[in-house]
Parts: C-alpha cells; sequence; structure tokens
C-alpha cells in the first residue's frame, strides 16, 4: 500500500511468479498495477500475511495499528524518519512498536524483501532475482548493498535477499531463525554493521552451527578499539572489530572481506557444502596459471598435497611422456578437443581422495560456434564428475570469460562456476574451516559479563595491592614487601635474597618502566642503596621483590571491557616490547583449558613455548592455570581491567609467576 514502492511491489512479486491474492490499497488511486485499490487497510476482505507499506513515518503509525487490528502478519516499512533521524525519530519508533504490539516489522528505513522461493517482492525498486527451487539467504542492514547484489550475474542463488533497516522490533537474530526454518535454504549470508543483542545472534548462529547450515558475513567497520579505558598495554591489543573475528570464529562463520569473495563463498557453499579436508587439487594445460594457483594457495588452510607414485602413473597414461604429473597439474594440450581422452585424464586426476579438484578454463569472447573446444573440455569434466562423483569447480580467471549458459550449465550437473583464482582459493578455504567447525558443534553460549555503569574515575589499584588481590585466585606472585626507606628495604633484601627488584609503589604511576620508576637485578647492598636514593625521588613508597630469574618467556595476560562483548581476556607476547611484537589474541567466554591451549598456539611465541631449538619447554598447564585463574577473578569481582605483564613463564612444571599486574576496578 502506498506510493511509488507499492507499485513495484506487486508488478516485481508478478514477475516472480507469485500466484496468491494481492490487495492494493490507496485512498485516491482507482488501481495499482492493474489491481483495484481499497480505499483503506480495515475494508480489506480478510487479514493479510504481509504488507508492504511506502508511506510517510506518521501515516505509517496509523496504518500499522490497523494492520494489527485486523491480524496482519507483519510489514515492511519503506519509510524514513525513525530512529536514524535524532530524538524527534526516536520518540517515533517507540510509537511504532507500541502500534504493531509485537506484530513484526521488518525496517523502518529499509528496501524490505525478496523471497525467490515463492514468488514474493515486498521491494520498492527493481532487483536481478529470478525465481528458484533453493539457494542461500542474505541479510544486509543496507538497502542498496542488498539491490546490488541481487544483481550479480555469477551464478549464485538467491533465495531470500532481506534489508533489515533500523530493525525495530524484528532484527539479524529474528531473521537468521526463519531462515533456519527453511530447508530450502542452504545457507545464509551476512552483512552486518553492528549487532544491537549479541547474545540473541550468539543462539541463532549457534543454531545454524547445529543445523549444519554455512554462514559467510561481511561485518564493516574495521575501527580501532572501542574500548571505554586506556589504563594498561591490554587496552592498545584489540579493538571491536578483532573481537568480531573471534566471535564469527568460534561460531564457525566465515568472516570475508569484499562483496566478490562473499558471493563467490556462499556459491560454492550453495553447490556442494563445506569440503570435508584440507587438500585439493587444481588441473589447467598452462604451467603459469599452475605456478600461480601455486602462489596464491600459501597462508591458507587448505593446501595443493602430492601425488603418490600410483596416482602420477595413472594420470600419466592418459597423456604422454612430455607431461610432468603433479597438482598442481598442467596437462597441456595433447589432449585438446577430444571429449573422450580429457574426460579419462581428469577422472584420473580427481580419482585422488581430494576435497574439491578446480579446472581452469576461460572462454574466449568469440561466437558461441566457435567456442567447441572449451565446451567439450568443460563436457570432458562433467563426465568425470558423473563416472566418480567427486566435487569440481570449473574456475574463470575473470567473470568475462565464463559464459552465462555455462555457469547454466555447471549447476545442472552439480559443478561449482567459480570466478577469480584467488577468491575461488580463499572460498575454499572458508569452506574447509566451516566445515571443521561443523565438527565442534556444541558451542557453550556467550556469556557477556557486562558493566553498564562504568565510571570515569575508575579506581586504580597499586602493584601491590593488585598483587595481593590475584594472588587470592591462586595466581602466583613475587615474595616482596613495601618499603619507605633505605634500611626498610636492606631488612627486606636480607631476607628474600639478592639480587632483588625495586619499584616505585603508586597507582598513578601505570607504566613505571617508562618513567625510569624500576630497577632490576639488584645483587648487593650498595646497589639497593643507590637504587633506593634514585626511586625516592620519585615517590615515598617503594616495593622490593625478589627477582625471578630463568623463564623461558615472557607473556601479557589482560582483561578488557568492549561494550558489546562485556569483559573479555588478551593472551599475548609480553614484556616492554608488547605492542611493538603485536602479537596477541582475544578470548571471549566462556572458555575452557582446550580453547585457552588453542589460543595460545595461534601466538608467534608458541614456538618458544614449546621449546624452540632443543630448548627447555616451557610450563603451557601453568599459563593456562592462570588465566582460569582471571576468569574466576573477573567473574566474581568488579575488575574492569587487569594487565599482568609480564607474566613470566618457567620451565614446565616451575609455574608461571606475575611479576606486574596493573588493576583498575569499576
Amino acid at each position: 500500500m502506498g506510493n511509488r514502492g507499492a507499485d513495484f511491489a506487486i508488478r516485481e512479486s508478478q514477475k516472480l511468479g507469485f500466484t496468491g491474492k494481492i490487495w492494493a490499497i490507496h485512498p485516491t488511486r482507482d488501481s495499482i498495477e492493474g489491481i483495484d485499490c481499497y480505499t483503506n487497510i480495515k475494508d480489506l476482505p480478510e487479514a493479510p500475511d504481509a504488507t508492504f507499506i511506502a508511506v510517510n513515518a506518521e501515516s505509517a503509525i496509523d496504518i500499522v495499528a490497523d494492520l494489527k487490528s485486523i491480524g496482519g502478519g507483519g510489514a515492511v516499512l519503506y519509510a524514513s524518519g525513525f530512529g536514524e533521524v535524532g530524538e524527534a525519530g526516536v520518540i517515533r519508533n517507540q510509537r511504532l512498536i507500541e502500534a504493531a504490539d509485537g506484530m513484526p516489522l521488518i525496517g523502518p528505513n529499509c528496501y524490505g524483501f525478496i523471497n525467490s522461493l515463492d514468488g514474493v517482492a515486498l521491494w520498492p525498486d527493481v532487483h536481478g532475482c529470478e525465481a528458484i527451487k533453493k539457494g542461500v539467504a542474505i541479510i544486509t542492514q543496507s538497502g542498496n548493498i542488498g539491490l546490488n547484489m541481487t544483481m550479480q550475474s555469477v551464478g549464485l542463488p538467491i533465495a531470500y535477499m532481506f534489508t533489515l533497516g533500523n530493525q525495530t522490533n524484528t532484527n539479524i537474530s529474528d531473521i537468521i531463525h526463519s531462515m533456519l526454518d527453511d530447508d530450502r535454504v542452504n545457507a545464509i549470508g551476512l552483512h552486518v554493521e553492528g549487532i544491537n543483542d549479541i547474545e540473541m545472534f550468539d543462539e541463532a548462529a549457534r543454531r545454524a552451527l547445529r543445523k549444519k547450515i554455512p554462514i559467510v558475513a561481511i561485518k564493516s567497520g574495521r575501527t580501532v578499539s572501542s574500548a571505554q579505558i586506556a589504563l594498561s598495554h591490554t587496552s592498545s591489543l584489540t579493538g571491536s572489530d578483532q573481537l568480531f573475528s573471534v566471535f564469527f570464529e568460534r561460531l564457525g562463520i566465515a568472516r570475508v572481506d569484499t562483496v566478490p569473495e562473499f558471493l563467490e563463498t556462499l556459491k560454492l557453499l550453495s553447490v556442494f557444502g563445506p569440503i570435508n579436508h584440507d587438500g585439493v587439487a587444481s588441473m589447467s594445460c598452462s604451467g603459469g596459471e599452475a605456478g600461480m594457483m601455486a602462489d596464491l594457495i600459501d597462508g591458507l588452510d587448505i593446501s595443493f598435497p602430492s601425488l603418490d607414485r600410483a596416482h602420477k602413473q595413472r594420470v600419466k597414461d592418459t597423456l604422454n611422456e612430455y607431461v610432468e604429473v603433479d597438482n598442481p597439474l598442467d596437462y597441456h594440450t595433447f589432449v585438446w578437443g577430444d571429449r573422450q581422452r580429457t574426460s579419462a585424464c581428469f577422472k584420473q586426476m580427481i580419482s585422488g581422495g581430494f576435497a574439491a579438484t578446480m579446472l581452469l578454463l576461460d572462454w574466449p569472447k568469440t561466437e558461441e560456434s566457435e567456442q567447441q573446444d572449451w565446451d567439450s573440455t568443460f563436457l570432458a569434466l562433467c563426465d568425470a564428475v558423473a563416472d566418480t562423483g567427486e566435487k569440481a569447480i570449473i574456475l574463470a580467471s575473470i567473470a568475462d570469460c565464463m559464459p552465462k549458459r555455462i555457469i547454466d550449465e555447471c549447476l545442472k550437473y552439480g559443478v561449482a562456476p567459480m570466478i577469480g583464482l584467488d577468491l575461488c582459493l580463499k572460498a575454499l578455504h572458508h569452506s574447509y574451516r566451516i566445515g571443521k567447525s561443523f565438527n565442534n558443534s556444541s558451542m557453550p553460549s556467550l556469556k557477556v559479563i557486562s558493566s553498564p555503569s562504568i565510571k570515569t574515575n575508575n579506581k586504580a589499584l597499586t602493584e601491590f595491592e593488585g598483587k595481593e588481590l590475584i594472588k587470592t585466585y591462586g595466581i602466583s606472585v613475587p615474595h616482596g614487601k613495601l618499603i619507605s626507606s633505605s634500611n626498610e628495604a636492606l631488612k627486606v633484601a636480607q631476607k628474600l635474597g639478592y639480587p632483588v627488584t625495586l619499584k616505585v609503589s603508586s597507582a598513578d604511576l601505570v607504566h613505571k618502566s617508562e618513567k625510569g620508576a624500576v630497577r632490576v637485578d639488584i645483587k648487593n647492598p650498595k646497589m639497593l642503596n643507590k637504587a633506593c636514593e634514585d626511586l625516592m625521588k620519585i615517590g615515598p613508597t617503594l616495593l622490593v621483590e625478589k627477582m625471578i630469574e630463568g623463564a623461558i618467556s615472557e607473556l601479557i595476560i589482560g582483561v578488557n571491557y568492549d561494550p558489546t562483548f562485556g569483559k573479555y581476556i588478551v593472551i599475548g607476547s609480553g614484556g616492554i616490547l608488547v605492542e611493538l611484537l603485536n602479537d596477541s589474541i582475544p578470548l571471549l567466554l566462556p572458555v575452557n583449558r582446550d580453547n585457552i591451549l588453542f589460543s595460545i598456539s595461534k601466538l608467534k611465541v608458541y614456538s618458544i613455548l614449546k621449546g624452540y631449538r632443543g630448548k627447555p619447554a616451557a610450563d603451557i598447564n601453568a599459563v593456562i592455570d592462570v588465566v582460569m585463574s582471571v576468569v574466576d577473578l573477573i567473574t566474581s569481582s568488579d575488575i574492569i581491567e587487569l594487565d599482568i605483564n609480564p607474566l613470566l613463564v618457567m620451565t614446565k612444571g616451575d609455574g608461571a609467576i606475575a611479576v606486574d599486574a596493573l588493576v583498575k576496578l569499576n
């Protein structure tokens, strides 16, 4: 109902083949797209399942109330002028929610949705979707991006396109659940700018994981940390965007960077789902292409496994003595144009237990009658797939080199038509990682420990106070004592035994090394007296501690706060070069020992912890113990930020010791 948008909604639904009832409503027009108009929604003969509302914001609220009163199923609101326009819009948005009274609304300020499976287009513009029987669902917060994606011609079957706008009472999570209820949806694509309710999203994504429905996501806004605090090194190590990457990874969601990568990954998953291991193969009649593929796969989780001797011989028997058989395979052009011989070669190559095999094939820009040899090569692969049941891909370097008719034929034969060498390899990489996540679908619910009343004047503890606190949770710290004179320092050092360290103790002095407020490796009373004399010029209270020697590595264990994810933990390489090394990873709650070990294994410093080049291995179990203690600490206390740096990791069996700790309480 409404103006221009309603015309499109009726017209585009008819083009998609919708056969149900369509009613038009307009106060002055006699008809819309040949359908007689009712003047008021209350005049309809029965309640509509879905309504497209294309009127101004104020009128939309009244119409939603009327629609609810007659039992309408839900509505798309095209109008803007709600939460996105300031305080007046926020008030208007609340009135809209009250008018809907629980009736689902998509929008406002959105393009609506297209259902290509049932021929429904509650959509105010042209689009490129076609009627299909199964495919992927795409959910975006941007109408224009959604519109552009419908115009793709790379062979992606779009079953649903949702643009959600302001998400007044229906959000991304609600739509994901709806898509999981439709067995015709075989993958879900998300373009998100932000997620309003991260725990609802977590629940929906875990349901997709259990149902083995792949999710691919583009997340806009790779910005620096949105954390509200900046006490420790921890604050500079992560940002909200990195937390989203970790969040998606734990849910088995493939995060991609570009729209082409998004479309190609969804297409691959739609055609034959996730691959079940990391070994793939490539075939081409060009040594240059084979070499390029070998280069492009570097750094991905997939690989080109070498062929064993028997496999090589089977392939070689279909070619001639001049061909050097390997993976990637350059099969030369000796069999070019001969469908039977080419099929025999392809059949032997793909019968090697690969997760998928790619055939690089670029059609020339000529008349179809002049493309017979390329068609013959394509059909040879289809023959080989029919004989073996293996997963195969036709891969063109660029979109111009794969005709639309070939894309259509690929989908008939169950062959994936992929475009872009790098994009295809990345899609396989994502497919493999999603497949691995399906084997670990018992992911616990995300635990968000919020601190909604974060103050700007949070209390920072002194190092000594911070260590006393973490010690009560089982974290080892050096033996030490606060002193206020050289005589006290000498007595404490004599009791502890040299060497010792000496530090200024002050809650206002955060990074002591940078201020020259630390002395280490003090070996005798003379050195200690001199250190006391220097440091007491900075502050009146000092901390004397037994110096810890023989560490294998230095780590940082931190706690930070993000407005979306709440409190989270950071593990990384520690010491004074912590930011420079840029070797850290965040952990979202909850975590277990296996999660922690997996995260540690992704750090660059892990090779040292394991025992590098014959050196002793570090006590990794002790590091895990410390992290578990930190989890208990942040769960049961009002800590808003913690920075254990460095955590000295000793040899295996000798533990890990927090030699510095900065703590901030809310």
